[in-house]
């Protein structure tokens, strides 16, 4: 059962969007209730990420911004030497150098991005400009701005690295995306980057492995 006036704990399947997420949720909750559910989000993931997502039901959407400005914690694997025209992997793929840059290299790049920082989100984001989704605009092949947004990195953790795999855990505050980061972290080195996988694993003190999956309330991806 999906609980109502509540929150729900979500582990988001890969190559699912965060609004396909809640309109499932919607459909499962409204059967149970015998009418219209009130289901809402708190933080989008991109379709190809997966994790830990905050869905709050019934009354409790009243309180949805209580959550939205929390820090969020990541892993992403981060590969070097390609770029994408999306920052992940649905994008369109080009080789920018075959340089391997050492670990030492690798270390010094990450550091570069810890703390207080500005970053330009990527234009296939849900980021809304002058009422319109930014990718929806991209799609249509329209020039779009994208304003700057100082964000705040607390840590970024090498987990391991072996060219052209990089991968990372961070932590990172509300409104960061990890797409651009390593795209970033690409510029940085040289080398050119984008994010192969991306999976959300905490936000505060609510972890993934506190989430439920969509088929524990019978819903298929």
């Amino acid at each position: 059962m999906i609980p109502n006036d509540d929150i729900v704990l979500i582990d988001k399947p890969a190559g699912m969007s965060s609004f396909g997420v809640v309109a499932r949720i919607r459909r499962v909750l409204s059967q149970q209730l015998g009418k219209k559910a009130k289901v809402g989000h708190t933080g989008t993931l991109d379709p190809f990420a997966t994790g830990l997502m905050i869905l709050v039901t019934g009354k409790k959407c009243k309180e949805a911004g209580l959550f939205t400005k929390l820090d969020k914690w990541y892993r992403a694997e981060i590969i070097l030497g390609v770029t994408s025209t999306t920052g992940d992997p649905e994008g369109e793929l080009t080789p920018v150098s075959d340089h391997q840059p050492t670990i030492e290299a690798v270390r010094q790049a990450t550091r570069q991005f810890i703390g207080v920082i500005e970053q330009i989100p990527p234009v296939f984001s849900a980021i809304k400009i002058n009422g319109q989704r930014a990718y929806q605009l991209a799609r249509k092949g329209q020039a779009v701005a994208m304003p700057v947004r100082q964000i705040t990195v607390y840590d970024i953790e090498i987990e391991s690295y072996d060219y052209p795999n990089l991968y990372i855990n961070a932590h990172v505050s509300s409104g960061t995306y990890i797409r651009t980061l390593a795209e970033d972290i690409g510029k940085y080195l040289g080398t050119g980057a984008y994010c192969q996988s991306l999976r959300r694993t905490k936000i505060a003190n609510f972890t993934i492995e506190q989430a439920v999956k969509l088929s524990d309330f019978g819903i298929e991806n």
